[in-house]
């Protein structure tokens, strides 16, 4: 006899997983400060500065200055450890940089744009000055004791690190928020972490819809796994980008994303891998702008007239009318009435009613005929 708990064959191919398997708690939002993030709330915009400070921590700040000016809502930093992801420094990464190609040792990339505790001391005290939320992507409990340290109000997990369960049940039972990356991610692996976070005993999580290549293609964004994400898993999603531009970013408010994470850079044209489709300030700037205005555009599911549209139904829509002048006690045909503005009467679905009534009064051509009218 089957075990009723054990995964069906092919079940990381599904698209939701069985509630009995995902242990789901329905959240509609998590809190960061007094700030609420989830659906029905306004999206929360991160300029991901990374690695993009390029080891410099006054271009750091700069970059801070910048993204609090382009309308972000947080900054986010990685305060890895190289060691504690490579070992092999034979391993080699290849990325666009400057308008050609760069092949270069991960260990001594990575280890050029390692951020120490000082460093980070420093940037969340800008960007309390710059009144802009300040959160990291740590890879070692260590790293998650030092954003408890300066105050970090939220933690984030890299898609690298989805399947390191052991930092997902340390960032959990801080008790802070904590955000998930899910790119290169079954929805097996993403159940692991997602029941891991949550056996720990912390339910303010937020999954991030992400495609680990840099840039993606439009043809691999695949948005629609947003709210498949959603209803997996019954917490707010939002989407990571690491396309060029900003439809993909603009495309998943509108399918439901609740925070939105964009690399971003002072200048596309800056030596490293992940400038050169970073979004600059201005297209950040462009990117918040779209945002917000899509979120009005989005309104409520309600179905009916909006307010500024009852005028328009008054003058727009179509009432039953008199085409000639009708004298009193007239048994109506259907040639007695036309459908004409303004909509203040009868509408066009009561002809049938109309039809083979006796009028009370006499009715000129072109009154909009009402109840009143009949005997």
């Amino acid at each position: 006899m089957r075990d009723p708990k054990r995964r069906p064959r092919g079940w990381h191919k599904c698209a939701v997983p069985d509630l009995e398997f995902s242990e789901r708690t329905l959240m509609d939002f998590v809190k960061v400060g007094s700030r609420r993030i989830g659906t029905g709330y306004p999206s929360f915009l991160v300029a991901e500065i990374g690695i993009n400070h390029n080891g410099d921590l006054e271009m750091a700040k700069e970059s801070i200055d910048a993204a609090a000016e382009a309308g972000a809502d947080s900054v986010k930093f990685q305060n890895y450890r190289t060691e504690d992801f490579i070992s092999d420094k034979s391993l080699t990464y290849q990325y666009e940089s400057q308008g050609r190609r760069v092949v270069e040792s991960q260990y001594e990339m990575f280890k050029r744009y390692e951020l120490t505790f000082d460093n980070l001391c420093a940037l969340k005290e800008h960007c309390d000055r710059r009144g802009i939320i300040f959160h990291s992507t740590p890879t070692s409990k260590q790293g998650i004791d030092q954003l408890l340290k300066i105050g970090a109000p939220l933690l984030k997990n890299g898609s690298d690190y989805l399947t390191n369960l052991k930092l997902i049940r340390a960032m959990a039972q801080t008790g802070l928020p904590t955000v998930i990356s899910t790119g290169m991610a079954t929805l097996a692996e993403i159940d692991d972490a997602v029941r891991a976070f949550r056996k720990a005993g912390n339910d303010q999580l937020i999954l991030l819809h992400c495609v680990s290549s840099y840039p993606t293609s439009p043809d691999d964004v695949h948005l629609r796994k947003i709210p498949a994400l959603a209803l997996a898993f019954g917490c707010p999603v939002g989407f990571s980008d690491h396309t060029s531009g900003t439809v993909a970013a603009i495309g998943a408010v509108a399918m439901g994303a609740c925070w939105i994470e964009k690399h971003f850079t002072l200048d596309k044209k800056l030596p490293g891998p992940d400038h050169h489709f970073s979004a600059d300030p201005a297209e950040f700037r462009n990117l918040v702008e779209a945002v917000r205005t899509l979120e009005r555009n989005l309104g409520l599911p309600a179905i009916g007239p909006t307010p500024t549209e009852e005028t328009s139904r008054r003058d727009d829509r179509l009432s039953c009318v008199a085409l000639k002048d009708l004298a009193t006690g007239h048994c109506l045909t259907e040639s007695d009435v036309v459908f004409q503005r303004p909509g203040t009467g009868l509408p066009p679905r009561s002809i049938d009613w109309i039809i083979g009534r006796h009028l009370g009064r006499n009715v000129k051509a072109g009154k909009v005929l009402e109840p009143d009218d009949f005997a």
